[in-house]
């Protein structure tokens, strides 16, 4: 999937604006100040005062945005143009601090010579990302020594299931490129468009192996047995900002988060 770059890209773009009108952002709120960060990443984070965060896909911003208002420099990083374009707005507008930058993190070192004390990326990120080697590689390369790499991410278990979550369609264990093509959006499903995308699954060893042959140290993994977002079908809310889904009720993880330290 030599091409998987541009498909994704293309497919991002063609999702902001219905991701910008959505409720799911909230994007009138954010503006007005409300934070996009979820408790379980605050919990993880702690006090970011003076602190320098690198984010990674940080889509159109807000999270990068939301860290600078706690006090962090931040720098969010997106492949999508469109999206660090209206990052950069938002920055504006809100008067934070934040900096963006667009390119594949793959290419980040070609973009960006800093170290920060942490590095930051949540929900549905490693998911557009064939070789998480080499994603471990960025992380350390960015990491301040004695710096924090924090990582939520919902739980590989959900993506092995089709999409009525009703049997497994997808190896737990699989390699190979995932190429979809969705109507609507995860924002928005009932939004007029259609775009193609290439995706992968990646297993818990395989991000804890990633991050341990760079000489990241394990200090906390968590697994939650609810989602911030409804991400999949069947999601219900079972808590004000809480939900599970519907076939698996309580019994399984949703989300992990991860913290390591750099050595």
């Amino acid at each position: 999937m030599k091409d998987y770059l541009e498909i994704n890209k293309e497919s991002w773009n063609n999702r902001l604006e219905s991701h910008l009108k959505s409720d799911f952002y909230n994007l009138e709120g954010f503006v007005q100040g409300a934070s996009s960060l979820n408790q379980i990443e605050l919990d993880l984070l702690g006090d970011i005062g003076g602190l320098r965060i690198l984010h990674l896909q940080c889509h159109f911003g807000q999270d990068t945005i939301s860290l600078s208002r706690l006090g962090a420099e931040t720098v969010g990083v997106d492949l999508s143009d469109q999206s660090i374009q209206k990052a950069r707005e938002l920055a504006k507008d809100t008067g934070s601090t934040a900096q963006f930058i667009c390119c594949d993190i793959y290419d980040l070192p070609n973009h960006l010579n800093e170290q920060f004390d942490i590095v930051y990326t949540s929900y549905g990120t490693i998911s557009w990302l064939p070789d998480l080697d080499k994603w471990a590689g960025v992380i350390s390369k960015f990491l301040k020594p004695g710096g924090k790499f924090v990582f939520v991410e919902f739980h590989p278990l959900v993506w092995m299931f089709d999409d009525d979550m009703n049997k497994v369609g997808y190896n737990y264990f699989n390699e190979q490129p995932i190429i979809e093509e969705e109507e609507g959006t995860y924002a928005d499903r009932s939004a007029e468009i259609k775009q193609k995308y290439v995706c992968w699954n990646h297993s818990l060893s395989e991000v804890f192996t990633s991050l341990m042959a760079q000489g990241l140290s394990i200090g906390q993994f968590q697994e939650y047995d609810y989602s911030p977002y409804a991400f999949v079908n069947h999601s219900v809310e079972v808590e004000p900002g809480k939900y599970r889904i519907t076939p698996f009720e309580d019994k399984v993880p949703l989300v992990y988060s991860i913290v390591v330290t750099k050595r």
